[in-house]
């Protein structure tokens, strides 16, 4: 099929070729769409014997989550346009990833690179990870702005639906602390201190949702450093790391944006990208126009 057939609204979309990296995306959006009480819709692109994979993919759905109502598609086109394009209409789209690098990924255009760039709906890459490891719930990363409303409202609910606990990080770079040496880029180093700026900015973006959420245990962390450095390579002991992607119309928001692919390209765990709208008094405060 050379056309993109339309799927019904809010369904799990997961995207399938044969791999065991997809395979591993495969058991997560089962899963997941068992836990939502959603549609599944299992996704082969690229020709050849993508009928196959399909028709696989999709026994090993049913043996896996037999009470997921769940459905195939196959299109002779390339994944990553074939997979932006059902975002539009999808609750979430799922891939995995095979952990090649972050220069590697970008330099081929991965499905899961492209994705987390131009997807409209979060985009959950599955990354390879140690099996022993995880354990710590979620951990997301926030900008501690009314823009980051809607990467936290996925996190407390994907939280609140595993029972697990939530770690939320706001994450803070600028050159007095770079001079007096305030870094602490790693997840199990001390949080530097309570009642700045920066953890009252935090505590003030959580507040709403604890309410919301009041099953999920929050814990609160300030780091000094980037992003990328922060949670990018030191994420093996969570379940699901969920971060935000801003419009990249500006070059503050290029350099955002590019952040959470360089998050998805270091994890060591299950990533969730969540697409956002920069607020107006955001963009102004952080300096953009």
């Amino acid at each position: 099929m050379t056309s993109i057939p339309a799927i019904a609204p809010g369904s799990i979309v997961v995207g399938a070729d044969g791999s065991r990296h997809a395979a591993r995306a495969l058991r997560w959006a089962a899963a997941q769409a068992r836990r939502e009480h959603r549609p599944l819709v299992v996704v082969t692109a690229g020709g050849g014997d993508a009928d196959r994979v399909n028709r696989d993919a999709l026994v090993a759905v049913r043996e896996l989550e037999p009470t997921v109502d769940a459905s195939g598609v196959s299109v002779d086109l390339d994944p990553r346009p074939a997979l932006v394009d059902l975002s539009r209409d999808a609750h979430l789209v799922v891939v995995g990833s095979h952990g090649r690098g972050f220069l590697r990924s970008v330099l081929l255009g991965s499905v899961g690179t492209a994705l987390t760039r131009l997807s409209w709906c979060p985009v959950v890459v599955c990354r390879p990870r140690d099996e022993e490891r995880g354990g710590r719930g979620v951990l997301v990363a926030v900008d501690a702005t009314s823009s980051s409303s809607p990467v936290l409202e996925f996190a407390f609910q994907q939280a609140s639906l595993r029972g697990e606990p939530l770690t939320a990080v706001h994450c803070t770079w600028d050159v007095v602390a770079a001079v007096a040496g305030l870094r602490n880029v790693r997840l199990e180093d001390d949080d530097l201190g309570v009642g700045d700026e920066a953890h009252l900015a935090l505590a003030e973006a959580l507040a709403g949702f604890a309410e919301t959420y009041p099953d999920v245990e929050v814990s609160q962390r300030v780091h000094h450093g980037l992003v990328d450095d922060v949670v990018g390579r030191h994420t093996g002991d969570w379940d699901l790391v969920v971060v935000g992607r801003h419009p990249v119309d500006t070059l503050g928001r290029l350099v955002t944006g590019s952040i959470a692919t360089a998050v998805v390209e270091r994890a060591r765990t299950t990533v969730a990208v969540v697409p956002v709208e920069r607020d107006p008094d955001d963009a102004a405060a952080l300096g953009e126009d």
